[in-house]
């Protein structure tokens, strides 16, 4: 498959899929408005049916031409992967393109969490995460063609007091996604990791940081950061920080003593 100057790094190919997990909020919903646009079908998975369907009914007007097969399910749970795999197969339904959207963190002071709700997120951020790839990848490495969009944080660039757990499964997913970009190149099948910072979605509220200094320090919308990611993919590159603040916040993490970094990121998710 010829690739075009707009697609330098993932092929263009006719009824592409694309499936996109925690999709009916923020940026997983902006990001299948990108994929569906370029005229990507789309596989959409969330726990709330109610929202994937509003989502669905949406893209539709704007898309009427397009397929979108809705899979409501809780991805944090431990046979979740193989349960939608499974539901594909059933409807002969080949996946493309994966984008690893669903997460979840949560403000709150590592000694006074609660051990299942820690376990829980662990689950979705990364061991599901990687249950779901790595159940899709050999037939991408079959074809010679495909593509993974993983969606980390810049919370995966530094270590996150009060959010410990949180920032070390984005880190996690920033290097598993590095890792499988330069494994994976050989058989044409494209990886990136979207790391973006303090965006407006539900995340503020579920996870307690709203009102938290980070927040105040100004956001990104999530269309712009899905565009962006979407832009990146499509480029082929390995990570793709949206935001000129966003990548100063990087570069400010690996110029300066680690004491020092981990120090302000307490002062700016102070608790109480």
């Amino acid at each position: 498959m010829a690739l075009t100057p707009k697609h330098k790094g993932y092929p263009i190919k006719k009824d592409k899929t694309v499936l996109i997990t925690g999709s009916s909020y923020g940026i997983g919903k902006a990001l299948a408005g990108e994929f569906i646009r370029d005229e990507y079908n789309l596989v959409l998975t969330a726990r709330s049916e109610d929202k994937l369907s509003e989502v669905r009914t949406e893209l539709l007007e704007k898309h009427p031409q397009r397929k979108i097969h809705l899979f409501p399910m809780d991805l944090s749970l431990p046979n979740a992967p193989a349960m939608l795999v499974k539901q594909l197969e059933n409807q002969h339904i080949s996946v493309d393109v994966l984008v690893n959207n669903a997460g979840y963190g949560l403000l709150e002071r590592f000694h006074t969490s609660d051990i299942n709700r820690i376990l829980n997120m662990i689950s979705l951020n990364v061991n599901n995460l990687v249950h779901l790839t790595a159940m899709l990848t050999p037939a991408m490495t079959v074809q010679k063609s495909g593509g993974i969009l993983n969606v980390a944080s810049i919370a995966a660039f530094v270590p996150g007091p009060n959010m410990a757990v949180y920032y070390a499964t984005k880190a996690f997913v920033l290097s598993f996604s590095e890792a499988l970009h330069e494994e994976l190149k050989s058989y044409g099948i494209t990886v990136t990791c979207l790391a973006p910072g303090p965006t407006k979605t539900r995340f503020g509220k579920v996870s307690g940081m709203e009102s938290s200094l980070i927040f105040q320090m100004g956001t990104q919308n999530a269309e712009e950061v899905a565009q962006k990611a979407y832009q990146g993919f499509m480029k082929g590159k390995a990570v793709v920080v949206p935001g000129f603040k966003n990548k100063l916040t990087i570069l400010f993490s690996r110029i300066f003593p680690r004491a020092w970094v981990r120090k302000v990121v307490h002062k700016i998710q102070k608790i109480g």
